[in-house]
């Protein structure tokens, strides 16, 4: 699946998109295993609280399941205006 990061996400991980193979089965896992790649990753997912989670470009929560899923993007909260 693709994994696309978004403004101070991107900036933690160094990179905008990338291709994932996981055996995650809920955003959660998936979180936990791209923070246990590398400190980037891990400084990015430290607190997600603070992150928003698309799947497939529809918001979720991060229990959601991985099934079918074929795009995850994380991005912190946004405000309007």
């Amino acid at each position: 699946m693709d994994v696309l990061y978004f403004a101070w996400v991107r900036e933690r991980i160094g990179i905008p998109k990338e291709t994932v193979e996981t055996q995650a089965s809920t955003v959660t896992e998936l979180v936990a295993e791209l923070s246990g790649r590398e400190d980037r990753y891990a400084a990015a997912f430290a607190d997600i609280s603070a992150l928003r989670v698309a799947l497939d470009q529809e918001l979720s929560d991060f229990d959601a399941s991985l099934t079918g899923v074929r795009e995850v993007a994380f991005f912190p909260p946004m405000t309007g205006g």
